[in-house]
């Protein structure tokens, strides 16, 4: 029962940290996203605005998810630690993204992020693969989306 509770608060916990970031980085896109300056770089490929929080939802939930599982199937201390340090560095790359490209408008700033952003994903999933097969593939859409944000940024450049 103790063992059981404590899952569901580490669940509870990792869902607050991958949410919380989601929040931060909200603070600086939602300004900006319906604005006059974002609408004349916006590429015409770009999927109707309703689309963007509802994949983002699903995929903050998938990174809370594999964060959960690769946390609590770590074996020890020091791959605790990494796990922190790999979902925290996708985490704080993911808020500075949303800094330059819509709190600074600058999306050639923000295109060098992403790049880093894509990195530290195929770290994410290579770190939490190797702890729990499913922790890694649960990353996999995260990385197919900000792939594509990412051809998004570089044509609103």
């Amino acid at each position: 029962m103790k063992k059981r509770f404590g899952n569901i608060l580490t669940f509870v916990i990792c869902l607050l940290i991958v949410y919380g970031t989601a929040a931060i980085g909200g603070l600086f896109t939602s300004a900006s996203v319906n604005s006059e300056w974002y609408n004349s770089i916006k590429p015409a490929i770009t999927p109707p605005g309703w689309v963007f929080p509802i994949v983002w939802n699903i995929l903050f939930f998938l990174i809370g998810v594999s964060l959960f599982l690769a946390w609590i199937s770590a074996k020890n201390t020091r791959t605790k630690k990494k796990v922190a340090l790999v979902f925290g560095a996708n985490l704080i790359l993911n808020i500075i993204w949303s800094v330059f490209y819509f709190g600074m408008q600058n999306p050639f700033l923000a295109f060098f992020d992403i790049i880093f952003l894509i990195i530290s994903i195929a770290w994410m999933i290579n770190v939490s693969y190797k702890i729990k097969k499913s922790s890694g593939w649960l990353l996999l859409p995260y990385l197919i989306w900000v792939c594509f944000a990412s051809i998004l940024n570089l044509m609103s450049i």
